[in-house]
């Protein structure tokens, strides 16, 4: 009898949790919640897309454009290096070790010794990180909503009790079917500011900009100067722009390895103030361009705390990801590519095949 008391209170407890999470799948999460998305869909890309702008890499003449900016049959990495020391946003860490040490052998006659590694982080979302489908979605009345209108209770693949272990449709693995190779459009927003007047000579960087006005803050009008100033062909369909600050000289990949702990401390401090990046016009003249990716180096590439409007958390990310499925990626080591004089050149990157993942890491590709 006490058993059958038991596990009727147990089915009508496990009854009762499945009715909760039914009940409030379909409902916002509390706090700011923005409806206005819920137009959004279907986007340019069609109802049942999942990969945005990734769509440009099918087209064979935007890789034949990409490829035509080649002039010097020179090739450059930009990724930044992945480490326990390089500032991540927020919690997010790197964590590697070498298990076992080494982690087996010897065997055989040759004694054969080998090392793995263990690495825990957020794997999608950490130093030169891709921002994928998964990653970037507005609360609505009826949920997170993410691209091409899809709420991210429906979007979640579930494993053993029902705990979400993917993103389903949203998952990064979509895109890197296809990848990017486009013609890469580099903007020297420090080289700007100094030609204005409003930066030093001598400075690196710009400042992070705290309120709308700020010269940390790339607006439509900056991003059409710095194209014509650079002597470059206007921004077109298909298109990667990548934004140069230069806050991410304080940990360029050519200097970090022998920067001391001191120093990336204080890389992770001046990480954490915000960032100079794209204003509001400036993510929607990119979009009304119709390019492929956006990338910097910085850990939003949206300028921030201050923009041109305020009281909007990272605006580009809603409003080109979410909205017009318009990459992103971020903490790119543009600094390697202004030593190198590269302004323009070919960009070929696809992100991991993690299925399930908001993003991925990687080490993109430039040939120049």
């Amino acid at each position: 009898m006490r058993l059958k008391f038991l596990l009727s209170v147990s089915a009508s407890m496990i009854m009762g949790l499945a009715f909760a999470q039914e009940g409030t799948q379909h409902h916002a999460l509390k706090g700011p919640i923005d409806d206005s998305a819920l137009s959004w869909a279907p986007t340019k890309w069609g109802a049942d897309d999942r990969i945005g702008s990734a769509n440009h890499t099918k087209n064979s003449a935007n890789i034949a454009r990409a490829l035509s900016t080649i002039k010097q049959n020179k090739s450059i990495t930009i990724g930044k290096h992945y480490h326990s020391e390089a500032p991540g946003f927020g919690p997010r860490k790197w964590n590697m070790w070498i298990p076992g040490t080494p982690t087996g052998g010897p065997f055989g006659k040759n004694a054969l010794v080998y090392h793995d590694e263990l690495v825990t982080t957020p794997i999608g979302q950490i130093q030169t990180q891709f921002d994928g489908p998964g990653h970037i979605y507005v609360n609505t009345s009826k949920g997170p909503m993410g691209y091409n209108g899809i709420i991210s209770w429906d979007a979640y693949e579930r494993g053993a009790g029902d705990q979400v272990v993917g993103m389903g449709p949203h998952g990064v693995e979509h895109i890197a079917e296809f990848g990017f190779v486009c013609r890469l459009v580099v903007l020297d927003a420090v080289a700007y500011r100094k030609s204005q007047g409003k930066l030093s000579a001598a400075a690196e960087m710009l400042p992070v900009p705290k309120q709308p006005g700020d010269i940390g803050i790339i607006t439509a009008d900056d991003v059409k100067a710095i194209v014509k100033a650079q002597g470059l062909k206007e921004i077109g369909p298909g298109d990667c722009v990548a934004l140069h600050t230069g806050q991410g000289n304080s940990w360029g990949a050519s200097k970090f390895k022998k920067m001391t702990s001191e120093q990336r401390a204080a890389a992770r401090a001046l990480f954490a103030e915000g960032e100079p990046g794209f204003g509001m016009s400036a993510c929607t003249y990119l979009a009304s361009r119709d390019i492929a990716l956006t990338m910097g180096d910085t850990s939003a590439n949206d300028a921030q705390p201050g923009n041109e409007e305020m009281g909007y958390a990272v605006p580009c990310h809603t409003d080109m990801q979410t909205r017009r499925g318009i990459w992103n990626l971020e903490n790119v080591d543009t600094e390697s590519l202004l030593n190198a004089g590269v302004k323009e050149g070919a960009f070929i990157w696809a992100p991991l095949k993690i299925i399930g993942a908001t993003g991925s890491p990687g080490n993109p590709m430039v040939l120049y």
